[in-house]
């Protein structure tokens, strides 16, 4: 058997599974999308939202990408959060890093990585706001942590500054925005930052005709 066939197969004893649980299961979702949740997660194959967060098809909406950052130019991004934002209305965006993320580890490092490089650019900038304190930590691990911790924060903040959270957060007071660290050795999310709908932002970013 080829090692993709595998899939294959667990996908139909999956699917086989539910339908012995609920009958209705597909049919519900292939009709309605009602999540309350965005999921801006790392590409990590080991911090899948659904499987560390306990939830069903259909409950979280998800973004995944590079060390979970929102960066203003990235149109998929972008496209995501207006969909979630303004379409399924999401109530809550999280913003999921995780301890030990190999995104972060490399940029900070002085080492090419070809295209990635101009991905990684971001982290680096975070690294340079934040040196003095990543710098302070005890250890190189506790370095990466406390990067990764404040690259978190920063994605959250990136989320803020968008015109489309701050529309929202006008006219609807949604949705509240989230920042969590998931740990690989626990399986623990730890939730480090948090800003409520409406919550003050720097005036240089704010837009006042929305």
């Amino acid at each position: 058997m080829k090692i993709y066939e595998k899939l294959l197969l667990e996908n139909k004893a999956w699917a086989k599974e539910q339908l012995q649980d609920d009958p209705e299961f597909f049919s519900r979702l292939a009709h309605i999308q009602t999540p309350e949740f965005l999921w801006i997660g790392c590409s990590d194959s080991r911090v899948p939202a659904d499987k560390i967060t306990g939830t069903q098809p259909g409950e979280i909406f998800v973004h995944r990408n590079i060390a979970n950052m929102v960066v203003h130019t990235d149109l998929n991004l972008l496209s995501v959060l207006q969909y979630s934002v303004e379409v399924l209305k999401v109530k809550h965006i999280i913003v999921c890093g995780h301890y030990g993320c190999g995104g972060v580890k490399a940029a900070m490092t002085q080492q090419s990585f070809g295209i990635i490089n101009k991905w990684l650019r971001n982290i680096k900038d975070v690294y340079r706001i934040h040196k003095e304190e990543v710098d302070s930590a005890p250890n190189e691990t506790a370095k990466v942590n406390k990067l990764i911790e404040l690259n978190v924060i920063e994605q959250v903040n990136n989320l803020a500054k968008t015109s489309i959270v701050q529309s929202a957060w006008k006219h609807h007071q949604r949705p509240h925005l989230h920042g969590w660290v998931y740990g690989l050795e626990n399986g623990i999310i730890n939730p480090i930052y948090e800003l409520p709908a409406g919550s003050p932002i720097d005036p240089f970013y704010q837009y006042d005709n929305l």
